[in-house]
C-alpha cells in the first residue's frame, strides 16, 4: 500500500470507527483521536520528555496536551510556524513567560503568547514531538503528505540542534499503528518512540536524515 493510500485507510476508519475527534472531519490533517490525553500522559513519563528543557513540538490538535503538560513541567516547547511561512519560523514558548499554559500552545493562540524566532535562536534540544497519520513498529512515519515535519527537522540538523541522538516521539491511536512496510524517502524522520492511549513502543528505527536535500525541494 503506497503512502496515500494507506493515509485514506487509516482517515476512514478513524471517522468510521467514532475514534476521531474536533476538528472534522480527520482527513486531510495530523487527525485528533480518542484519549489523545491518555497517550500524551505516556508521552510525559518518558525520561526525554520528562527532564527536557527544550522540545520541538508540532502545532496539531492530537498533540496539544502534551504540549501543554511540557509546559506545565517547565519546559521551554517551540512550535513552528504553520507551513513556515515567516523567516522567524519557530515560536518560542518558555512557561515563565506564559500566564496561560493552557491557551498558549493552541495554534490559534501561539502566536498571540510566544515569541517568533529565526532557527539559530533555538537551544539545542532534548527531545521532538511530531504528530503522524500513521506509523509502523519499526518507526517508519506517514504524515499528511505536505512534508513541513521532515523540512523542519532538516533545518534544526543544519543548525547543529538536534543529530540522531536526538528522541522523536509521536502519540497515535492504537488504529494508527500498522503492520504493513512503508516505503520511505530519504529525508522522512523515523519515529523512536510511539506512545498510543493503551502502550509505549521503542523502536528500532536508526539513523536520521543528516540535513536539508535541497535537490528535493521546489524553488
Amino acid at each position: 500500500m503506497d503512502k496515500s493510500a494507506l493515509r485514506e485507510c487509516v482517515w476512514n476508519r478513524l471517522e468510521d470507527d467514532g475514534l476521531a475527534r474536533f476538528p472534522f472531519p480527520p482527513h486531510g490533517r495530523i487527525s485528533n483521536f480518542k484519549n489523545a490525553a491518555a497517550a500524551a500522559e505516556r508521552a510525559l513519563e518518558l525520561p526525554e520528555l520528562a527532564d527536557a528543557d527544550a522540545v520541538k513540538a508540532n502545532p496539531d490538535s492530537p498533540q496539544l496536551p502534551l504540549r501543554r503538560g511540557l509546559l506545565t513541567q517547565g519546559t521551554t516547547v517551540y512550535m513552528a510556524v504553520p507551513r513556515l511561512r515567516d523567516e522567524r519560523c519557530f515560536v518560542a514558548l518558555a512557561p515563565a513567560e506564559l500566564d496561560d499554559l493552557d491557551a498558549a500552545p493552541t495554534v490559534s493562540h501561539m502566536d498571540e503568547y510566544g515569541r517568533q524566532v529565526r532557527p539559530e535562536a533555538l537551544p539545542e534540544l532534548d527531545a521532538i514531538v511530531v504528530g503522524s497519520v500513521a506509523v509502523t513498529e519499526s518507526g517508519s512515519r506517514v504524515g499528511k503528505g505536505e512534508g513541513f515535519s521532515d523540512l523542519e527537522y532538516a533545518i534544526l540538523r543544519e543548525r547543529g540542534l538536534v543529530g540522531d541522538e536526538t528522541t522523536v516521539v509521536t502519540t497515535i491511536h492504537e488504529v494508527q499503528l500498522i503492520e504493513e512496510e512503508v516505503e520511505t524517502a530519504r529525508y522522512d524522520v523515523p519515529i523512536d518512540v510511539i506512545c498510543t492511549p493503551k502502550r509505549t513502543i521503542r523502536t528500532d528505527a536508526g539513523e536520521k536524515p543528516d540535513g536539508i536535500f535541497w535537490a528535493s525541494l521546489s524553488e
